[in-house]
C-alpha cells in the first residue's frame, strides 16, 4: 500500500476510533471513574482505545511485538491523561459554560490526538519510510 494511502488509512480508523471510544461508548460509570484509581470505569476506556486501535496497526502490517507495545503505550497514556483531566476538572469547578472547561476539554482531545503520531511513524519505520 502507498504511505499516503496508508496513512491516511491509519488515520481514518484512529479518528473513527476516537469519536466512537470517547462519546459513543461511554456510561456513566466509566465517565465518573476516571479520576479515582480504585473505580474500573477509567481502565475500561483506556482499554476501548487500545483495542479500538487495533485495525489501524493491522492494516499498517506492524510486527506484533509493536502492536501489542503500541497498544500498551497508548492505554497507559491515554489512562493517564484522563486522570489528569478528572482531576484538574475536580478541583477547577468549571462548567460547560466556561471558557475553562471548554480549555480543558481541547487540551484533552489535542493530547489524545498527539497518541496516534507513535503509531504512524512505526508504521513508517517498518516499511523503511
Amino acid at each position: 500500500m502507498e504511505m499516503m494511502t496508508l496513512t491516511l488509512a491509519m488515520l481514518f480508523c484512529l479518528q473513527l476510533k476516537h469519536f466512537i471510544a470517547d462519546y459513543l461508548l461511554q456510561p456513566g460509570w466509566m465517565l465518573g471513574g476516571k479520576g479515582d484509581l480504585r473505580r474500573v470505569g477509567g481502565y475500561v476506556h483506556a482499554g476501548l482505545h487500545a483495542l479500538g486501535s487495533l485495525p489501524a496497526l493491522l492494516i499498517a502490517g506492524l510486527e506484533p511485538t509493536a502492536i501489542v507495545l503500541l497498544s500498551a503505550a497508548e492505554f497507559a497514556v491515554h489512562y493517564a491523561t484522563d486522570y489528569t483531566k478528572a482531576g484538574l476538572s475536580g478541583r477547577s469547578h468549571a462548567g460547560p459554560e466556561t471558557r475553562t472547561y471548554w480549555a480543558m476539554h481541547g487540551a484533552d482531545q489535542f493530547l489524545h490526538q498527539l497518541t496516534c503520531r507513535p503509531d504512524l511513524r512505526r508504521a513508517r519505520l517498518e516499511r523503511g519510510i
